[in-house]
């Protein structure tokens, strides 16, 4: 059974009370003093496995220690926690994912990540680099050896192994939103369909977004509900077709969103778009989505009631 992530690593970071939208820098301030309580306790770890004991001291102060979350649920003689390995910088290039490989490929085969394009274009290794959700292979490594580094896969999701989470129901809420063009208009021949500058430019800094979730799994409002709440990844994805000048299912699409909290429970605290590896703003995304959502029930009790 799939587990998840343990309290070896940090309490999971949940507020207590109703989820009634707050006052955005009330709880922009509680969210921050969270971050700081979290890696705080990532810092007062309760269980750490040396990977190489033999190493002294004097070895260990000319190479930097990684901390890595270790727990396979598959093996019920197992259990999370910390396993630290010391590398030599001077070895490896600079991001996160190159001393992972490292690792891997020269200490410990059994460590389980997710990678692929190692340009920050897929998507695949999200995971916590030092309390933040980031892509590993574009986030660099803090050179100072006297802190150690901290790894741990995405937070408030299911471990499936080590630093690997399940994304199924991130990729399934984003099937949700019909991520592609929806005409009504046949199309004719092998024509395109145009678009003026103007609106192929509202489509900047929303289509190229890599589905990483770095951003939904550091939303307090996706750790309340995500069986409900769709989060900021796939609510700008579904704001990037709605703003498609191209695409005549707007008011459909918009009709969809407005049901239950799929969007309404966005509380402007904006961690989504600082923890954004790629530089992208879900919140401002979000805040317009909003206002052409509120438009769309606005423009739906008028036609009713003429």
């Amino acid at each position: 059974m799939l587990q998840r992530l343990s309290a070896v690593i940090r309490r999971p970071i949940f507020w207590h009370g109703t989820h009634h939208h707050h006052d955005s820098n009330d709880a922009t301030k509680r969210l921050f003093d969270t971050v700081s309580s979290t890696v705080k306790g990532i810092q007062q770890i309760n269980y750490v496995v040396e990977h190489n004991p033999k190493l002294t001291t004097e070895e260990k102060s000319k190479m930097k220690q990684f901390l890595i979350y270790r727990y396979d649920p598959a093996d019920e003689n197992d259990f999370p926690k910390y396993v630290s390995y010391y590398v030599d910088l001077k070895k490896i290039p600079p991001m996160y994912l190159d001393a992972l490989l490292y690792i891997k490929d020269n200490y410990d085969s059994s460590l389980s990540l997710r990678r692929s394009c190692r340009e920050g274009i897929c998507g695949s290794c999200s995971m916590n680099c030092n309390g933040l959700h980031k892509l590993a292979c574009i986030h660099a490594i803090d050179t100072d050896l006297t802190q150690p580094a901290y790894i741990t896969p995405l937070g408030h999701m299911f471990v499936v192994k080590d630093l690997v989470v399940d994304m199924t129901n991130f990729y399934t809420q984003y099937k949700t939103i019909d991520p592609y063009l929806k005409r009504k208009t046949p199309k004719e021949g092998n024509k395109e369909y145009i678009q003026s500058v103007e609106d192929r430019k509202l489509l900047d800094g929303l289509y190229e977004c890599v589905l990483c979730a770095c951003c939904s799994t550091s939303c307090p409002s996706y750790w309340w509900h995500p069986d409900r709440y769709l989060g900021p990844a796939v609510l700008m994805q579904a704001y990037r077709w709605i703003v498609d000048s191209r695409d005549e299912y707007t008011d459909e699409r918009l009709e969809k969103l407005a049901e239950d909290v799929k969007v309404e429970d966005c509380q402007n605290i904006g961690m989504c778009s600082f923890t954004c590896p790629k530089g992208l703003d879900p919140q401002r995304s979000m805040n317009h989505l909003m206002k052409l959502i509120e438009e769309y029930k606005e423009r739906k009790i008028s036609s009713a009631t003429l």
